[in-house]
């Protein structure tokens, strides 16, 4: 028996595995499973490539077997692959083979130290074995070779190497394990982790275990029924993974069902996306959108729906980063054949690769969404009901597929039923028109019964609604749609459109003096009261100046508890040609025009969806006009 000490390197590994390193422990699963997997395609590229090994008898499988009872509870973990010579577990198991792994190690910070899946930076996951062991055994044997090696060790600084017996090729790791490790001697525990974790490696995974039953007509000298052991060998997981299977030899049943399966949704999903990427980066995606909307979508902590895996081996589904978070509600996997595994999440934002595969993962999904916008409206509306909201987010976020998102986006009209787009907007145009007309902030029934709309029917313009409590931030941020400019028309600029060429707004002199009367008698309330070119059938219409937030925005703003920005006053526009108003411009009594000026300002800010400031007071100008 050989005893040797591990290099300096494993210590320090060890040492942060077993007190830091691994936040989650039953991840050591994962690895095993994983290096048995590695072992077998190995082997199987081997018996097609090299002669001496061709003839070899290879059904490739995995088992895992376990000890539930005594006082030394084992889990064992074997596989029929490539297995390992003398000096294979030496170098494997000794040693690191990464020269820059010391300096790695050391540069960690503590919080680095936390997650559970640095450990794959340097592939060296069979250490964390001995976060749940305190003794591991490997006993294996190289493919080609008579004779098989024991490597056994407690973790602690040293290992020990020794001949030993195995009838054919491959490894067998046997985990005395530790009073934390004890959970995972127990049937229940072992499937739940490999169906998590390991369900779609390739290979089939055996459990050998005891299946005690009890024979109510036989009976032990103490009048119990008598007990009686059977031995059982079952295949845990689905050894296929569906995703790297062509999509011709899929049925649409088979792709629903693996939805279900995976993302525990007991209804179809909307549509699915399966594409595979050769060349430069290799790897495999899955996508599927739910029928509806996941119910925690708009919740900060809101579950990632997509899985990773590096080459079938699951990885994740908790990291935010493998698609943008106004796709957050896309289910589905990334399968990659060149990212290293376990790769960290922070190592995950920066990874070339996984950059790669995330940019073209985005073009794919939103190109997909384009052509069943063309190709199935009806299709196209169900997802829109759903997700419109969330590509809305991609407006500002996703800078690199605005035009795209652009043309995915829906809107409701003043004109049209249901959502349109802004093509379909474009198309309808009237010859004269200028801009695309919006109005943003507020309830869609409330936003279709703004005063404001009014002369833009006159002139057969279509408006679009945008009754999102985010509309006003995203459309702010569009600016123009195939050169045509996007104009608010609960803003100041808007107005202007309406004129006709040369028109030129003079007022006259009476309505100069109204105006001034109506300032008077609402002061600081506004920032400024003009007389309306728009307004035909009410009397007066609230709108903000050209740069500064809607009273809607404002509102919004507050309640994200930002309070650091002047208030924007609303910009009071007057029909002078309405009775009440009319009222204003022939009176002379001081306080009835600032009880009817206010009542006026009060009115409009309500048609708008705006509660006033002073609901009370508004109240009781109402009454006191009312009862004159």
């Amino acid at each position: 028996m050989e005893q040797k000490k591990f290099k300096t390197e494993v210590s320090e590994l060890l040492h942060l595995i077993v007190h830091s390193l691994y936040s989650h422990k039953e991840i050591f699963l994962r690895e095993l499973v994983s290096n048995s997997s590695d072992a077998l395609d190995k082997l199987k590229y081997l018996t097609l490539t090299d002669d001496k090994l061709k003839e070899l008898a290879f059904e490739p499988r995995i088992d895992i077997s376990f000890t539930e009872e005594g006082e030394d509870r084992t889990l064992t973990i074997s596989d029929n692959g490539l297995g390992m010579s003398h000096n294979d577990l030496a170098d494997n198991l000794g040693t690191i083979a990464s020269s820059g792994t010391k300096k790695f190690l050391a540069s960690l910070t503590e919080e680095q130290k936390k997650d559970s899946n640095l450990i794959g930076q340097f592939g060296v996951g069979f250490y964390s074995a001995f976060m749940v062991a305190k003794k591991v055994e490997v006993v294996s044997r190289r493919a080609g070779e008579e004779q098989a090696w024991k490597w056994s060790s407690t973790g602690k600084g040293s290992y020990t190497l020794d001949e030993a017996e195995r009838e054919s090729q491959g490894t067998t790791i046997v985990l005395y394990l530790n009073e934390e490790g004890s959970e995972y001697a127990n049937r229940w525990q072992i499937e739940q982790l490999v169906k998590k974790y390991s369900d779609h490696i390739a290979y089939p995974i055996f459990l050998s275990y005891d299946q005690p039953s009890y024979d109510d007509k036989k009976k032990d000298d103490e009048g119990n029924p008598l007990k009686t052991v059977e031995h059982k060998v079952e295949q845990i997981n689905s050894s296929s993974a569906l995703w790297r299977r062509s999509k011709n030899e899929l049925t649409d049943e088979e792709y629903k069902e693996f939805y279900k399966q995976s993302s525990y949704d007991s209804e179809d999903p909307l549509f699915y996306l399966h594409t595979r990427a050769e060349g430069a980066t290799e790897y495999i995606t899955l996508f599927f959108i739910p029928s509806k909307a996941p119910f925690d979508m708009y919740y900060a902590d809101y579950k990632p729906g997509v899985k990773l895996y590096v080459k079938r081996v699951y990885i994740t589904d908790d990291d935010k980063e493998l698609l943008p978070s106004y796709l957050r509600f896309v289910r589905g996997v990334i399968d990659s054949e060149d990212l290293p595994l376990n790769v960290s999440r922070e190592i995950l934002q920066q990874n070339r690769v996984m950059n790669a595969i995330r940019t073209a993962s985005v073009k794919k999904l939103l190109g997909e969404f384009q052509k069943i916008s063309e190709q199935n409206p009806d299709l196209y509306a169900t997802f829109i009901e759903q997700y419109n909201r969330p590509l809305k987010e991609g407006l500002y976020s996703d800078y690199a597929n605005r035009d795209a998102l652009l043309e995915l986006v829906r809107f409701k009209s003043s004109n049209e039923d249901g959502f349109v787009s802004l093509a379909s907007y474009k198309e309808r145009m009237k010859s004269d028109q200028k801009s695309i007309y919006y109005i943003a902030g507020g309830k869609e029934e409330t936003l279709k019964a703004s005063p404001l709309l009014e002369a833009y029917r006159k002139k057969g313009y279509e408006v679009l609604i945008m009754s999102d409590d985010i509309d006003d931030i995203v459309v702010g941020s569009i600016g123009t749609y195939k050169e045509l400019p996007l104009k608010a028309i609960n803003k100041s600029g808007a107005v202007d459109d309406l004129k006709e060429e040369g028109e030129k707004q003079e007022e006259t002199k009476e309505a100069k003096a109204l105006i001034e009367k109506v300032k008077k008698a609402l002061g600081d309330k506004v920032k400024d009261v003009v007389a309306s070119s728009r307004l035909a059938d009410s009397p007066a219409v609230v709108v903000v100046d050209e740069n500064d937030p809607s009273a809607q925005m404002q509102q919004i703003l507050k309640s994200m508890g930002q309070t650091d920005f002047e208030e924007a006053k609303p910009i009071l526009e007057i029909n002078v040609e309405d009775a009440m108003v009319k009222k204003i411009e022939n009176s002379d009594d001081e306080q009835y025009i600032e009880q009817l000026s206010s009542v006026l300002l009060d009115q409009a800010l309500l048609a708008e969806g705006v509660m006033p400031k002073d609901p009370v007071g508004f109240a009781k100008r109402l009454h006191a006009l009312l009862s004159t």
